[in-house]
């Protein structure tokens, strides 16, 4: 077992810090502070972070490629223009389930934007949640249903396999992938989480096809081996809440990762001052470009 160092790179102290992604093109990180309804911009070279609000909770960002962000909000998939900070609902497949929001999600190397949606109150218990994918003519597909906490969602470098984590399910699983058509199947559990690892939350994965997975009320992220079942090093941080991490940097070979702070009593906040805030790990790996929004 590896074990691997991070440091706090901002003080943010964000409610739910998520969904962390390095934008090649502007060399910067876009990450999420879902429960404040926030998009965020951290520039490394400056230490600068750029703020908006779009009005509701967001779930996830990816880059799009003719310009510009795509976001799935409370109220399902909008695009986004950083300029005039207007974030415009395209297509909203749960529109009569006003419980649920969306949460995670990545572009495949298609150009196809998939994200889940998760219940508001206890989505542990109510698996009222799904799998969509956002085509590039911007129809909607249900791909999977029920889910708890739809997380942490990569493609393995052949494109051949699509790795997922329900959090209510304690497991990361594999499906069989289809790029041209972008269905999936064969669904496999590929880890098991133990108890005393928490909750699986967001995934990376890296240029080996290993997974970087983060864990909730786990104090870690986790770098699996799929093929194996087996944690084969660690990121261990000073906050029990790691929600998602992310390759960035001009090489890909730093590991960007988000906490939170919501849920935590004062004593646990006393306990855990950074908690909520940005970190910066030096997995000893490169990781894959993400993939931009085709659409």
């Amino acid at each position: 077992m590896i074990e691997l160092s991070a440091e706090r790179i901002l003080e943010a102290k964000a409610n739910l810090g998520e969904g962390p992604l390095w934008d090649h093109r502007a060399k910067v990180l876009w990450w999420l502070d879902i429960l404040a309804s926030r998009v965020h911009r951290f520039e490394p070279k400056s230490g600068k972070n750029d703020t908006w609000d779009v009005g509701q909770m967001v779930g996830t960002v990816v880059c799009r490629k003719q310009g510009g962000l795509m976001l799935a909000l409370e109220d399902g998939f909008a695009t986004f223009d950083t300029e005039s900070g207007v974030a415009k609902v395209v297509a909203d497949p749960e529109s009569e389930k006003s419980d649920n929001r969306f949460n995670d999600g990545k572009c495949d190397p298609a150009g196809r934007f998939w994200a889940g949606t998760m219940n508001k109150g206890d989505a542990l218990q109510l698996r009222t949640g799904a799998l969509y994918s956002l085509d590039t003519d911007l129809s909607i597909r249900k791909h999977l249903e029920p889910v708890g906490v739809s997380n942490g969602i990569v493609w393995s470098k052949d494109a051949k396999s699509m790795y997922y984590i329900d959090t209510a399910s304690k497991a990361v699983d594999r499906f069989d992938y289809d790029l041209e058509t972008g269905n999936i199947s064969q669904r496999q559990t590929v880890f098991k989480v133990p108890e005393e690892m928490g909750y699986p939350d967001g995934m990376a994965i890296d240029n080996q096809d290993k997974l970087w997975v983060a864990f909730w009320n786990g104090w870690q992220v986790a770098r699996i081996c799929p093929q194996e079942g087996k944690v084969i090093a660690t990121i261990k941080l000073p906050v029990a809440n790691v929600t998602a991490c992310a390759f960035g940097g001009a090489a890909l070979d730093q590991l960007y990762i988000t906490t939170a702070r919501v849920g935590l009593s004062d004593d646990e906040l006393a306990k855990q001052p950074m908690a909520g805030d940005l970190f910066l790990g030096q997995p000893g790996v490169h990781g894959v470009e993400s993939s931009n929004f085709a659409g």
